[in-house]
């Protein structure tokens, strides 16, 4: 099992202290992370903590996975590599759905 756990369900609320808490009941943890939007800085509700060792980071999957915080079932699981994703598409390569930019003049009505 890898050291770094992936972390979902997660409350907005939840700071990277409150996490790193938590799972110091299983042992030793090196990085608590909870990903936020780059634009509002807001919680996106999911997290990484890395674990000292594979042994304390599988016991942390069996103590807290389906644990309840603040009035939500966590998901703690193992976290998988980052894979390379294809470029995003936003459709036709065009403006904003409209020729010319968005706007008509008048004689175009």
């Amino acid at each position: 099992m890898a050291k770094r756990l992936f972390i979902g369900s997660l409350p907005y609320s939840t700071t990277d202290s409150q996490l790193s808490e938590l799972f110091a009941q299983a042992g030793t943890v090196e990085s608590a992370q909870v990903i936020t939007d780059r634009r509002s800085g807001r919680s996106k509700g999911f997290a990484f903590v890395e674990m000292a060792s594979d042994e304390e980071a599988q016991k942390a999957v069996e103590m807290l996975n389906g644990h309840e915080l603040d009035g939500r079932k966590i998901v703690v699981n193992e976290a998988r590599p980052m894979t390379e994703r294809p470029p995003r598409s936003f459709g036709g390569g065009g403006g904003g759905g409209y020729r010319d930019g968005g706007f008509r003049r008048r004689d175009e009505y």
